[in-house]
């Protein structure tokens, strides 16, 4: 019994210093993503993409506005991807798309499914998108 209180204990502290606790137990991060001035939050996933592009912040990209429904920065090389699947999205979905070496943001949706990998959601405030263009976004860890 004391070693599982010692465990919750752990967990909690954790959960204070990088986010939040999904209901299996297991550490959920959170990003910050600012786009003109405005705060967004997401919980990422845990996989080999999130944990990649988790080394990579904090870091502001020129994200192109594609197709009226996705925000796009096409990285240099590959992020490693371990669970690549051909899917639909939802708005608000953060995704890796392997062909292009894209991270997106989806914004709008249009029922297209398509091979990617996802990375997290976005909680709220994704509409901001609409409006936006071709823009800056900076992305952290909520700490």
């Amino acid at each position: 019994m004391t070693k599982k209180i010692i465990l919750l204990l752990a967990l909690i502290i954790l959960s204070c210093e990088f986010g939040e606790i999904n209901a299996q137990g297991n550490n959920m991060i959170q990003m910050k993503i600012t786009v003109n001035g405005r705060e967004l939050t997401a919980v990422l996933e845990d996989n080999a993409t999130t944990r990649a592009l988790i080394e990579k912040l904090p870091m502001t990209l020129p994200m192109m506005d594609l197709y009226g429904r996705e925000m796009c920065y096409r990285f240099d090389s590959a992020l490693p991807t371990d669970n690549v699947r051909s899917m639909g999205y939802e708005v608000g979905d953060i995704i890796y798309y392997p062909p292009r070496r894209s991270f997106v943001i989806m914004y709008k949706q249009n029922g297209e499914r398509f091979s990617m990998q996802k990375i997290g959601k976005i909680n709220s405030g994704v509409e901001i998108f609409n409006s936006t263009g071709d823009v800056e976004v900076s992305f952290d860890i909520v700490r």
